[in-house]
């Protein structure tokens, strides 16, 4: 077979060129040779510039995701020993490693891979069909450059199962990557105790991007009255809790997620101080601001609200009518946490969404902070798919 170049159009490959992972269908001219989806290929400017080396597939807008930029590197187990081992010498230095993301796609330069690790166990979601070809490979590299540093991983599950999947010509999977193993998993966060459903729970078990975070809304939570809201798995709850909140209410709708976050309150023995209620908050907060509940401190981490830019109009009420009702529900001088999920939710957007929504009820919000997702999940400059969480903390006060 002949060595495949994909040649892009004059004044394309931008993005590329800035530092970014990808190349879409439009940016480029034509392939010279042949492929087959999946298959690594070179990647020159129209001039003939050699700008790199990465997977094709005619399935999906972004047809090449880049896996070098060095043109005479081969794609072997070498090269994948050495991403790997880059990315888990950044997570020693950046985060607490018992849990954590291991592999952040384009971020760790391994784009459409995501791996997880909890306690003994790794997660692993492949979302890109050239990435699914050395998935087993850098699994068991990963195992073996943990192994050096003494950590030994029981069992691997994977949770490829998002429906980007069907973009590239792949169907969903979920299942073992080798041996059976028991897939409730406990981990420790901040101190804190929780029971990790990897086989059932949302993505892949648990939200480990907002570990930080949690740990800062904890130091305002001292005798404070607090509401959780979207609680998921508790997360947030038990981290008011061990923050020393006399009452947490924590909120999700759904029961699945209810129930575990019952189990996490007792594993803390937190169960006297959290109470959880499987509603759907779009309708409790109404009803709280009518019973003129009042707390201290009000948080809020929803779910993405848009997954595509189609659907940010309808967003942007989403989050509208969340941070307004909160708002109200918050003491003069009380506390809201709010975040939003979502890549296609720019800062600059929501950011003006909460302003809004202040200027509509009144409040004036003193920034308290500004965060991101956890460092495990690092933001790729010229990768803007890598950023997508925003997290902010306000103090809300009363016009005087």
């Amino acid at each position: 077979m002949n060595k495949a170049v994909a040649i892009l159009k004059k004044g394309e490959g931008r993005a590329l060129k800035a530092g970014g992972m990808w190349i879409y269908d439009n940016e480029i001219a034509h392939v010279e040779g042949e492929f087959a989806d999946g298959d690594i290929l070179e990647v020159h400017d129209f001039d003939g510039y050699p700008l790199g080396k990465g997977y094709i597939n005619r399935h999906s807008k972004i047809r090449i995701r880049m896996m070098t930029r060095n043109i005479r590197q081969e794609i072997d187990t070498e090269f994948l020993r050495r991403r790997v081992t880059d990315a888990w010498e950044y997570r020693k230095r950046t985060v607490d490693t018992e849990s954590c993301r291991l592999i952040f796609g384009e971020a760790d330069f391994l784009p459409g891979l995501v791996i997880d690790k909890f306690s003994d166990v790794l997660v692993v979601e492949s979302l890109a069909l050239g990435i699914d070809r050395y998935k087993e490979e850098i699994v068991e590299l990963l195992k073996e450059v943990l192994r050096a540093d003494g950590i030994f991983i029981r069992g691997v599950y994977e949770r490829s199962e998002a429906s980007v999947r069907r973009n590239e010509g792949m169907e969903p999977f979920k299942g073992f990557i080798g041996e059976a193993f028991d897939t409730n998993v406990e981990i420790e966060e901040n101190g804190v105790k929780f029971l990790v459903d990897i086989k059932e729970g949302q993505k892949t078990g648990f939200f480990l991007d907002q570990k930080y975070n949690r740990l800062a809304v904890r130091k305002l939570c001292r005798d404070a009255r607090v509401l959780d809201c979207f609680t998921h798995t508790g997360s947030f709850a038990l981290n008011a809790a061990a923050g020393g909140a006399r009452e947490v209410i924590a909120v999700d709708s759904s029961a699945l997620a209810v129930e575990q976050a019952r189990k996490n309150a007792l594993l803390n023995h937190r169960e006297e101080q959290v109470r959880f209620e499987c509603r759907d908050v779009f309708e409790l907060l109404p009803e709280l601001e009518k019973a003129q509940e009042k707390f201290d401190v009000v948080i809020l981490d929803p779910p993405a609200f848009t997954k595509s830019r189609s659907s940010v109009k309808n967003a942007v009420k989403g989050y509208r009518e969340i941070n307004l009702r909160a708002m109200k529900l918050v003491k003069n001088g009380g506390f809201l946490a709010t975040c939003s999920c979502s890549h296609f939710m720019t800062c600059e957007l929501f950011t003006e969404t909460i302003a809004q929504a202040a200027r509509n009820v009144h409040k004036r919000l003193r920034q308290v902070e500004f965060r991101t997702q956890a460092p495990d999940h690092p933001i790729l400059w010229a990768a803007d798919e890598s950023y997508y969480l925003k997290f902010y903390i306000f103090q809300v006060c009363d016009f005087v």
